[in-house]
Order: structure tokens, then C-alpha cells, then sequence
């Protein structure tokens, strides 16, 4: 065991205590869960994982002590089906590794993967295989798409390992090539193919299996920001589509949030917040998540529920009413929406229910505080 410079102890920075958002765990609707993940590269990797628990160190007493990288750190998340779950952080902040533990391309130096509530550590090879075949697709940055098979090959490349016919697997290969807007190019190779057409044929190549779970590793981060957005665009109409529970890495928060259910903000292999785009921006946890979100445009992240104030409050003592003519809102409108309501009227919006019963009210100045993102 390696204890370098042992007689300089640095003030310890442990490890904190990670968020674990589980709560659907309970009832068997996830599909995925992750329970105490650890990932430790290094020669004394028990040693160091022992010294984490047991003593309280950090990353980089860890690295000092044991020469061990700590790339993931006690990390616990479940995902619905149909949700899809944006991770996001820093170069080297662990989120592609923790992505490749979903299918266990990287096997956890400690902790619990289920998938449909199966610990997939238990699975054999030939199990391990038929899983990543069948239940998982896989996006990645670089799409290494073969360059001596033609596109509609390559989508259905995955099928031909499964033993299906040439024209069953052609055929489900045109089907996806559709849904990604590639009908009529299946005879020509990669080459001929931009780069936004090539990650277009990644995602097909990844839905032609039928899996139930996507994870996409940055798939768009290395193309121009006009074909970028135009591929968020049809990740999710392709996703509102098929309805197929994601995993989604990405180091650009406004990706997350335009894609995300939920988003996980991760740093130094741990998750430092877990929640909606409106959680994240409206409540940032600590000042990296606030630095992260500097910057961001609320209007289409934040909505009347969250910054109205309660019907009751705004009445209580009789000192304000509601007139008829006040324009209403429901709760899930944006800011954006919100102004162009308040433009129109110098009197304040009511934010109603699905049955149109007034819950909330937002002035003026309330929609203001919204935008500037104070309390």
C-alpha cells in the first residue's frame, strides 16, 4: 500500500453527503437504479474505498494516500420510464463514466445497478450480452459508423447479430432511418454523410433493436450550433414518439434543460443536485450549481407555480381583490408567456387550476423578481 508524504496530513475535504433520489424505487415503476455507486482506478482500490467510509477523506487525499482516482463516488438515482435524465458536469467530473456502469461496460468498484429490477452484476456473459442487445442502445460522441457498410447496414447492424433475416432487419432499418429523417439515404455510406446525418444514423442504429432504454454520451456536443439544436429538436419528437426512458450526458445546461425531466449536476464523481430545470434554477444548492445556472434564461425554465404568491395570501385582511377582467394563467406557463400577459394589463394575473379555480397571483413586481431570479 502506497502512503506518500503521510507526515503532511492535509485538512481533510471528504466526500459529501450525495443526494440520492430513489423515491420511486419503492414501487417497482423504475427502470433504472443506481444504489451507492463507487468507481476507483488504482492499485489499492479496496484500501482506498475502505479509507473513504471509515475515515472520511477526500478525493484528493485519496490520490495522495493510495495513488487511486475516485471517478465515482457513492452515486444513487433511479429514472421512470419514458423520463429522460440529463447528467451534467465538467470534463472529468465522472458523468460519462457513470453512464457506462448502465450496461456494464465498466463493472462498479462498489454499489447496485438494477435495470426492471435486476442486479445486472448478477448477469452471465451471454445475459450481459442479450441486454445490451435487446433492452439498451447506446449513443455515442463519435458515432464509429462502419465505413465499408452502407447506412441502412449500419442501422441494422445490431439486428444481423441477432440472427434476424436480411429483409425483417432492412426493413426496420428504413422504418428508423424515417423517423430520423433519412428516408431515402440507406444506400449511401458515412462518407457521403455530414456530420449532423451521421449522428442521426447513430440514433437510428440505436432504435432499430426496439430497446427500452437509450443512453447517449454527448452525442451532439461536437457539431455546429444550428444543426445541434435542430437534432435536440428531433431528439425530442422522437422521444415524445417512442416514449423510450434516456440517459442523457451533456456539458451544456442548456441542453439539459431543454431536454431533461430532470437534470443531475455532477462534480468530482458525485451528484451535487438532483431536480427539474425549474428546481435547478429557481434553487440552486451551493454556489458551483449557482455559477453553473449564471446566465441562464428562466423564461421558458420557470413557471407561474413557482413564483406566484398563494391566493389566500394575497387576499388575507380584505385589503386585495380580484376583479373580473384580470387575466389568467395556468400554472405550468412560463415566464415568457407571463409577460406578454402582463404587457397587456396593469392589473395582476390570476393563476388558476385545470378547473379554472383561482390559486395564486402574480403582480408586477412578483413577475419581475422572477426574471431577475431573487427571492
Amino acid at each position: 500500500m502506497k502512503q506518500r508524504g503521510a507526515e503532511k496530513r492535509p485538512t481533510r475535504q471528504p466526500f459529501p453527503k450525495v443526494p440520492a433520489d430513489l423515491s420511486y424505487d419503492g414501487n417497482g415503476t423504475a427502470v433504472i437504479v443506481c444504489k451507492n455507486v463507487w468507481k476507483i482506478y488504482g492499485s489499492d482500490i479496496q484500501p482506498s474505498l475502505d479509507a473513504i467510509k471509515n475515515e472520511g477523506i477526500g478525493k484528493a487525499e485519496v490520490f495522495r494516500r493510495f495513488e487511486s482516482v475516485v471517478a465515482v463516488a457513492d452515486v444513487s438515482f433511479s429514472v421512470l420510464p419514458g423520463e429522460i435524465f440529463c447528467i451534467m458536469g465538467l470534463s472529468g467530473s465522472g458523468k460519462s463514466t457513470l453512464l457506462r456502469h448502465l450496461n456494464r461496460l465498466i463493472e462498479p468498484t462498489s454499489g447496485k445497478i438494477l435495470i426492471h429490477g435486476e442486479d445486472i452484476q448478477q448477469k452471465n456473459p451471454a445475459e450481459l450480452r442479450r441486454l445490451r442487445v435487446e433492452k439498451i442502445g447506446m449513443v455515442f460522441q463519435n458515432m464509429a459508423l462502419f465505413p465499408h457498410l452502407s447506412v441502412r447496414d449500419n442501422v441494422a447492424y445490431g439486428l444481423k447479430v441477432r440472427g434476424i433475416g436480411r429483409k425483417e432487419r432492412c426493413d426496420m432499418a428504413e422504418e428508423k432511418l424515417d423517423l430520423v429523417q433519412l428516408d431515402g439515404w440507406g444506400d449511401r455510406y458515412p462518407d457521403e454523410l455530414s456530420g449532423g446525418m451521421q449522428q442521426r444514423v447513430g440514433l437510428a442504429r440505436a432504435l432499430a433493436a426496439d430497446p427500452d432504454i437509450l443512453l447517449l454520451d454527448e452525442p451532439f456536443s461536437a457539431l455546429d450550433p444550428l444543426i445541434r439544436r435542430q437534432l435536440q429538436d428531433q431528439f425530442q419528437q422522437i422521444s415524445n414518439t417512442v416514449k423510450k426512458t434516456a440517459v442523457f450526458i451533456t456539458h451544456d445546461l442548456d441542453e439539459a434543460i431543454r431536454l431533461g425531466h430532470r437534470i443531475a449536476i455532477m462534480k468530482d464523481g458525485y451528484f451535487v443536485q438532483v431536480g427539474t430545470p425549474e428546481d435547478i434554477v429557481t434553487n440552486p444548492m451551493d454556489d458551483y450549481v449557482a455559477e453553473f445556472i449564471k446566465g441562464i434564461s428562466k423564461l421558458k425554465v420557470v413557471h407561474a407555480r413557482a413564483i406566484m404568491e398563494p391566493i389566500e395570501a394575497y387576499t388575507a385582511g380584505g385589503g386585495n381583490t380580484l376583479g373580473e377582467g384580470y387575466p389568467k394563467a395556468q400554472a405550468d406557463t412560463d415566464l415568457d408567456h407571463l409577460v406578454d400577459l402582463a404587457a397587456e394589463t396593469d392589473n395582476p394575473i390570476v393563476v388558476v387550476n385545470e378547473e379554472e379555480k383561482p390559486i395564486g397571483v402574480i403582480t408586477k413586481r412578483i413577475l419581475l423578481r422572477g426574471i431577475q431570479g431573487s427571492k
